[in-house]
């Protein structure tokens, strides 16, 4: 076989391919055994009729196109390996030669990986913020965590009051009609939670249990469910429980209830070290992402329409589970939003394109740098990633394949491409805070020592 590769632009190339007689010729005869039980040849029943026979009466073309199918998929992925193709849309045929004991000659042309033309990625002026922690921070930590640690005590003395724990029973109507959702008895409510509409837990306080109210609200304009937006309702509600909250003292005891420290102090410190862990670690992603978007905004690459639509149909995928998650369809978020897939993808385009650009800028860098990858550092990746999924580690490398392999490896790659750039960061100069990052001073100096 041979394949003759010409660029058309910066990502897209045609491939010329010659096939040799002997190879055309098995696909011939797989096309011919797919084929004869369903070709009619006088003398013989179906199946049975020889090949030559078929071909004299109908032409031998009868088996071109599936012979060609027989045969493209091994042809065409010999001719991107050979020649290290990184296809990301089907290939388009067209037909150069054909006829039997003559070589097939065809041609494809498809999308790939496109070139990228790098601009500064090293040196460029980025200021690290640095969050502080300060002391509200930290109580107001300790204060969810002794809200989680809270108990209620039944109470039958007094009426509701903010921060009790009621049981409730509730029966909505709008317009006088009962609407789907708007009744449910037993249902568990902390008052001044917000979790009901905007009033309505607030003409609870003050009710005795047993007692029957008239309670009167206005759906919100954003109202998940678009026939009730704006909608004036009453509902007939009662309070048949009340249960007071108690907090726990903030002591050695609480720490021990709460944490895995001895005493109070030093959960506290251990509150403190934990923030300044997330806040570290939201600062570098924060700082990651700002001078990798400076590297890729210096970049130039001209990106396929399919590498798009790709990451579009992931970022809807993973949109539609989360959705699921929340226990509702991607039917009823178009029902309720008022959004269709199309209008939902196009919203998605912008973030889509920018992952796909910088993604391929960071491999780029990686493949300028001559990034490599040892055993240890792609077995830590997988490691990572069964981490995160849960999975087993023996049964996921024993189905490992040659792609998955290098996808690990590419991430890794990655990995070390952005320690690059963010490694060459410099602190922006004060007297001026935006030096030209993108390349073309360097540009101009080599003109002039030209």
């Amino acid at each position: 076989m041979k394949a003759e590769v010409t660029k058309i632009s910066s990502n897209q190339v045609k491939i010329d391919i010659e096939v040799e007689p002997e190879l055309f010729e098995t696909g011939m005869a797989a096309a011919y055994r797919q084929n004869v039980k369903r070709i009619n040849v006088q003398g013989f029943r179906k199946g049975k009729a020889p090949r030559k026979l078929i071909e004299l009466q109908y032409g031998e073309s009868i088996f071109y196109e599936d012979a060609i199918e027989h045969i493209f998929p091994g042809v065409y992925e010999e001719a991107i390996k050979t020649n290290g193709i990184r296809p990301v849309d089907r290939p388009e045929f067209e037909l150069t030669s054909i006829g039997k004991g003559q070589p097939l000659v065809f041609s494809v042309t498809v999308y790939v990986h496109p070139d990228v033309t790098l601009g500064r990625y090293k040196g460029l002026a980025m200021h690290r913020h640095v969050t502080e922690v300060a002391e509200d921070d930290i109580k107001a930590e300790i204060e969810r965590a002794r809200e989680r640690a809270a108990t209620f005590t039944d109470v039958t003395d007094r009426p509701v009051k903010l921060d009790d724990q009621i049981t409730l029973n509730y029966k909505g109507c709008v317009d006088g009609e009962p609407f789907e959702g708007g009744e449910e008895e037993g249902h568990t409510l902390n008052v001044g939670s917000g979790s009901f509409i905007p009033g309505f837990e607030d003409q609870l306080v003050g009710a005795q249990i047993d007692e029957e109210l008239k309670v009167s609200v206005t759906f919100p304009e954003d109202y998940h469910e678009e026939p009730l937006r704006g909608k004036p309702a009453v509902f007939d509600a009662m309070v048949t429980a009340i249960r007071e909250k108690e907090l726990p003292g903030l002591d050695d005891e609480f720490a021990k209830d709460v944490s895995e420290f001895e005493t109070f102090e030093e959960y506290r410190e251990g509150v403190r070290a934990e923030l300044r862990a997330k806040a570290d670690e939201r600062d570098d992603r924060d700082f990651e992402n700002q001078i990798v978007g400076m590297a890729t905004d210096n970049a130039e690459v001209d990106i396929p329409e399919r590498m798009i639509e790709d990451r579009i149909e992931r970022m809807m995928r993973d949109f539609q589970f989360r959705l699921l998650y929340q226990g509702m369809s991607l039917e009823s978020y178009y029902q309720y939003s008022g959004n269709t897939e199309e209008s939902l993808k196009d919203q998605m385009r912008p973030e889509a394109s920018a992952f796909v650009k910088t993604q391929l800028v960071v491999e780029a860098i990686a493949e300028a740098e001559g990034i490599t990858v040892d055993a240890a550092e792609m077995d830590g990746e997988i490691d990572e990633y069964i981490s995160r999924t849960r999975g087993d580690a023996d049964d996921f490398r024993k189905t490992m394949d040659e792609d998955d392999r290098e996808r690990f490896v590419n991430m890794v790659k990655s990995k070390k491409a952005v320690e690059v750039i963010k490694r060459a960061a410099v602190e922006p100069d004060d007297e001026d805070d935006s030096p030209d990052q993108s390349g073309r001073e360097e540009e101009e100096t080599e003109k002039t020592d030209e």
